[in-house]
């Protein structure tokens, strides 16, 4: 009894294991979200200084889009983005982009908006809403602490 017990469980940990392996040819990567968006630009106003982003396309970003213009208070936090819950949620999409790259845009759940700030790896998973096409001066704008943000459609 206790022989054909160990058979089973080393013939079900072989069986899990081999279903849970990934093959790299089986997976398709999202790339409905990587399309810019026709008339997608908008503009981010930090303070006095204003950046240009272009928002992708995708249910997502075309919804956010719908709510501009927006003056936002953003909490800081962990040092490398802003944040700030709307008011409604939004249609997700999400994934886990691996790297956040500094001057991303992007949905956090179905509410939360984010704004990175820095670039860094992540387990998480988003929804990506677009990016700040130039990010020369982002870091320093934002700052260290909450900030007001305006964005609106260009």
């Amino acid at each position: 009894m206790k022989h054909s017990f160990l058979i089973m469980l080393a013939f079900m940990s072989v069986f899990v294991s081999s279903a849970s392996s990934c093959n790299k040819e089986d997976y398709t990567p999202n790339t409905e979200n990587n399309t810019p968006m026709a008339n997608g630009k908008i503009k981010i106003t930090v303070g006095s200084k204003t950046f240009t982003a272009t928002l992708l396309d995708n249910n997502s970003a075309k919804a956010f889009k719908e709510m501009l213009p927006m003056t936002i208070n953003m909490i800081e936090l962990n040092n490398n983005e802003k944040y700030y819950d709307l008011p409604n949620s939004l249609p997700t999409n999400s994934s886990n982009p691996q790297t956040i790259k500094n001057g991303d845009l992007m949905l956090y759940g179905s509410k939360t908006l984010v704004l990175f700030y820095k670039t860094f790896s992540t387990s998480y998973s988003y929804t990506r809403l677009g990016k700040i096409d130039d990010v020369t001066g982002l870091t320093t704008a934002l700052g260290s602490g909450n900030v007001t943000v305006t964005f609106e459609v260009e």
